[in-house]
C-alpha cells in the first residue's frame, strides 16, 4: 500500500508539472565590439565601438568605448620602411584588448581605413602603398580579433561616413524614448551637413533642399529603416597641409632665386625649404624644369600681408572653370547650393596630427563672419617676435602657418563651397558630439552593422511565477502525505 501511495504521488507531481503554463522569456542581448583604425594623412587613431546584438530597424545602436591616438605620423609616411607602419599600431591594439572582454575578442571585427595620405601615396607609388597596407594587415592579424581588412577609402566614402557619424551623434536618425522604452525616429529630424578639413583632402556632404542631385553625384544610404540621398564630394590636394605646400611652390617662381616673399608668413620669420621636398607629393610634383634640377634651397621670407595672402591662396583654386555657375564650386565640379546647418570637423592646434584650425580664431565659439575677418586681418599683420611671445603655448612650427590656414578656411568655405554672411552662422566647428569623436569611423561601423544579420534573441521556457509557486506548494504537500502513508 505504501509503495502504491508513493507511485501515485509521483505520478500526480509529473502531471502537475506538465500542466503548469509556461511562457517564452527573452534573454538580454549580447554585446558586440568592433575596432576601426582611422589612418589619416598625418596621424592614425583607433576607435573601439560596442553595440547590442539585436538591432533597431536593421542598424546597430553603437557607442564609442575607446579612442587611442597612434604615436608618430600617418602610415603613408612609412613608405620607405613599411614594417614600421604595422609596428606603430601595436600600442593602441594592446589598449583595445584591455577594454574588450576576452570572450568577445575573437568575434570583434577589426578594420583599418586609410584616407587621403594613402590615396596620394597610391597615386605616387602604388607598390609602396600596397606594402604599407600589407604590413598593417600583418600586424592586425597577429591579435586575437576578427581582422576584416585594411584598405584605402575613396574620398566620397570618407565624406558619406562622416555625414552618418555627425547625424547619428546628434540624434538625427534615431533617439531613445524613455516613454516608449525604445529607439524612435525624431518627428522633425534635423539633418546636418558635414565638412571635413583634413591635411591632404577636404570633403563636403549634405542633403540639398529644393534641388535635384545629379545621379552620378548622389550617394544613397539606408539607416534605421529610412533611405537618404546625399551629395558628397572629396577634393584631393585641397587639405590644409597640401595647400601650404602648393602655396610655397607657387611662390617660388624663378629657379636659383635664393629668397622669395611669402605674404602669409609673419614679418621677420624665415623658412628655408628644399626644392626636392616638392617631389614627395603628386600635389606639388609638377613639370617645372627648375624643380627637377638639383636639390637647391630657397628661403621663404614672411611679409605679414593679409590681403596678399588671401589673393595668393585664391589662385590655387580654378574658379574660372565654373563660369559664374551657382551649381559649381571650382575646377568645374558640380555642387547643389548648400542648405541647412553644417558641422565642420577639424583637429585642434594642440593635436599631434598637425592639421589645425588656427588657435587664435576660437571658431568653436561661433563668431560672426565679420569678427573672424577682423581677427585674421589683425593676426596676419603681427611680426614673428610679437606672435611667438604672445602664444607661447602654440606649436612653434605651426604658429607661422596660422595666417595661411585661416585664409584657406575662408577661401574654401566662402568662395569654393559658397557659404555667405548669412549661412556662415549655420556652420559649427567641433571635434566631439556627446562622448564620441566626430569623424568617419563611427559612420563606417554603423554602415557595417547594417550588413551584419541581427542575432536572434536567445529564448528559453519560463514558468508563470504565480502558477509555479502553486505547483511547488502542491508538490510539497503531496510528498508529505506520501511519507506519512509510508510510515503508517
Amino acid at each position: 500500500t505504501a509503495i502504491i501511495g508513493v507511485l501515485v504521488a509521483l505520478s500526480v507531481i509529473a502531471l502537475v508539472l506538465s500542466l503548469v503554463k509556461t511562457e517564452d522569456v527573452t534573454m538580454p542581448p549580447t554585446v558586440k565590439y568592433g575596432l576601426v583604425f582611422d589612418a589619416g594623412s598625418s596621424h592614425t587613431s583607433l576607435f573601439v565601438y560596442e553595440w547590442d546584438s539585436d538591432k533597431e530597424n536593421d542598424t546597430g545602436v553603437v557607442s564609442q568605448t575607446l579612442s587611442c591616438d597612434v604615436h608618430g605620423q600617418g602610415i603613408s609616411s612609412y613608405a620607405n620602411d613599411p614594417p614600421k607602419a604595422g609596428d606603430s599600431l601595436r600600442e593602441c591594439l594592446d589598449e583595445a584588448l584591455k577594454v574588450i572582454p576576452a570572450a568577445k575578442q575573437r568575434d570583434a571585427p577589426a578594420y583599418l581605413g586609410a584616407t587621403a595620405g594613402m590615396r596620394l601615396l597610391r597615386e605616387w607609388n602604388s607598390s609602396a602603398a600596397d606594402r604599407v597596407l600589407a604590413e598593417v594587415a600583418k600586424t592586425m592579424q597577429e591579435y586575437p580579433v576578427a581582422f576584416k581588412g585594411a584598405r584605402i577609402l575613396t574620398g566620397e566614402e570618407e565624406g558619406a561616413y562622416g555625414w552618418i557619424t555627425i547625424n547619428y551623434l546628434l540624434d538625427s536618425f534615431t533617439k531613445y524614448s524613455p516613454k516608449a522604452h525604445t529607439w524612435v525616429r525624431p518627428e522633425a529630424a534635423n539633418i546636418f551637413g558635414a565638412l571635413d578639413l583634413g591635411g591632404a583632402s577636404t570633403q563636403i556632404s549634405f542633403m540639398p533642399e529644393g534641388s535635384v542631385i545629379k545621379r552620378n553625384e548622389a550617394s544613397k544610404l539606408t539607416l534605421y529603416g529610412y533611405n537618404y540621398n546625399i551629395y558628397t564630394h572629396s577634393y584631393l590636394c585641397y587639405g590644409q597641409n597640401e595647400m601650404l605646400k602648393r602655396l610655397a611652390k607657387e611662390l617660388i617662381t624663378v629657379r636659383g632665386q635664393p629668397a622669395v616673399h611669402h605674404p602669409c608668413y609673419p614679418k621677420d620669420y624665415n623658412e628655408t625649404v628644399s626644392l626636392s621636398s616638392f617631389h614627395t607629393s603628386p600635389c606639388t610634383n609638377g613639370t617645372d624644369p627648375w624643380l627637377t634640377l638639383g636639390d637647391g634651397q630657397v628661403t621663404l621670407e614672411g611679409r605679414g600681408n593679409a590681403s596678399g595672402c588671401q589673393a595668393a591662396l585664391k589662385k590655387l583654386f580654378n574658379f574660372s572653370a565654373c563660369d559664374q555657375s551657382q551649381d559649381c564650386t571650382f575646377d568645374g565640379v558640380y555642387q547643389p547650393p548648400v542648405s541647412g546647418q553644417f558641422i565642420v570637423r577639424q583637429i585642434p592646434s594642440s593635436h599631434l596630427a598637425g592639421t589645425a584650425y588656427p588657435g587664435f580664431l576660437n571658431l568653436t565659439e561661433g563668431q560672426s563672419l565679420a569678427t573672424v575677418r577682423e581677427t585674421i586681418e589683425r593676426f596676419c599683420t603681427r611680426n614673428w617676435e610679437d606672435l611667438s611671445s604672445s602664444y607661447p603655448e602654440e606649436n612653434p612650427e605651426r604658429l607661422p602657418k596660422y595666417c595661411a590656414n585661416a585664409n584657406y578656411i575662408l577661401t574654401l568655405l566662402l568662395d569654393a563651397y559658397k557659404f555667405n554672411e548669412t549661412s556662415w552662422n549655420n556652420i559649427f566647428f567641433q571635434m566631439k558630439a556627446g562622448s564620441a569623436d566626430v569623424g568617419w569611423t563611427l559612420g563606417y561601423v554603423l554602415n557595417l552593422t547594417n550588413m551584419i544579420p541581427a542575432e536572434a534573441p536567445a529564448q528559453m521556457k519560463g514558468h508563470v511565477p504565480s502558477l509555479w509557486a502553486a505547483a511547488i506548494t502542491f508538490i510539497i504537500l503531496t510528498l508529505v502525505l506520501g511519507l506519512a502513508a509510508l510510515l503508517l
